[in-house]
């Protein structure tokens, strides 16, 4: 990593709070989905390039380029600002929700890069030593090496990772995969996004946001033993775009209606507390007013469910499109490797690609 912008002189006053330097944090600082579908309108496609299997056509996890028969080569990179103030949890955020980009998409890591912005006059070095080593303890559980990186002198924090992975052509997994009949299942439960707006607030318990580091430095690992299986069709990670946004995504690539049942979502303990009390991110309006009539919801819908549906999931789960008749045997081996939260939340139909919400 180029490391000659940090340096360990700099002056600085006092620490504050990390969320306190950022305009935003986790996945609620992406751009929302119509925003970055304006900004990709005019520019150029890849190019005719066969081995270029996955791009940006489909608002796919990462990108493919297939070696060989045997291999293809999955890349990706995501980062953002804080939305804790510890900055080693800070760091295992990150890394996690980058690294699950690979498994999204049917994938194994093998190695990344580390990606970072400091504002020098306004923290410690051992604040950033500290982001790092958090990333690199997520990595190593992920078995991979942070091989080198970049950093800037910037206004706000920034931290996350590029990442490069392995997949086998046949277990490869897109958003655009899913078939009517399937069966949706999510592995991680929704509410990060309130979570995190609870604790810039400093309305988050200490259990609370326990729960929140756990579900978000969780690896989505469980993707890459997913795709081995043909009943699997379609893979994709729930993050800043909301359930409903990353549902959409599937819809639209895969030319199917997905229906979701608000009731079956897994929500975090505090999650329905906290969007009752109104505790959203600026992220949820903007994901809402970016759907347009891709999404339907049922009449009545009261505006903390709404709040859920749209709200941004940092280092969230994934949203499994797989075969009926497989799916009570892949709800099994995701719970059992880890992720107490999956649930059966809905089907995939033909029809019009929309998010039908019941």
């Amino acid at each position: 990593m180029s490391t000659d912008v940090l340096d360990p002189a700099a002056p600085v006053a006092s620490v504050p709070r990390l969320t306190s330097l950022a305009h935003g944090g986790g996945c609620g600082c992406k751009l929302a989905p119509s925003v970055l579908q304006e900004l990709l309108r005019d520019q150029p496609a890849a190019g005719p390039f066969k081995q270029l299997l996955v791009g940006t056509e489909t608002g796919d996890d990462a990108a493919v380029w297939q070696v060989d028969e045997k291999t293809c080569v999955v890349a990706t990179t995501d980062f953002f600002m804080p939305m804790v103030d510890d900055p080693h949890d800070f760091g295992r955020i990150a890394a996690t929700n980058a690294i699950s980009d690979i498994y999204a998409m049917g994938g194994r890591p093998i190695m990344a890069l580390a990606v970072l912005g400091m504002p020098l006059d306004k923290l410690p070095i051992e604040v950033t030593r500290e982001i790092l080593k958090g990333g690199a303890s997520i990595c190593a559980e992920a078995g991979i090496p942070v091989a080198g990186g970049h950093s800037i002198d910037a206004p706000e924090p920034i931290y996350g990772l590029a990442v490069i992975g392995l997949v086998a052509p046949e277990n490869l997994r897109r958003n655009s995969g899913a078939k009517p009949g399937d069966v949706l299942i999510l592995t991680k439960a929704l509410g990060v996004g309130v979570y995190s707006a609870a604790f810039k607030k400093e309305a988050l318990s200490g259990a609370a946001y326990d729960d929140m580091i756990a579900s978000t430095t969780l690896l989505n690992r469980i993707g890459a033993e997913l795709s081995l299986n043909p009943h699997v069709h379609a893979i994709t990670d729930v993050t800043g775009f909301g359930i409903l946004g990353h549902g959409l995504e599937m819809a639209r690539g895969s030319g199917a209606t997905l229906r979701v049942a608000f009731a079956d979502l897994p929500l975090l303990p505090d999650a329905e507390r906290f969007a009752k009390e109104g505790r959203v991110t600026g992220a949820s309006g903007r994901n809402w007013a970016s759907y347009g009539d891709g999404v339907v919801l049922p009449g009545g819908t009261a505006d903390w469910q709404r709040h859920l549906l749209t709200d941004p999931q940092t280092s969230g789960g994934l949203l499994v499109a797989c075969a009926q008749e497989d799916a009570a045997r892949v709800l099994k081996e995701i719970s059992d490797a880890g992720y107490p939260y999956a649930r059966i939340i809905g089907t995939v139909e033909e029809g019009a690609p929309k998010v039908i919400v019941t």
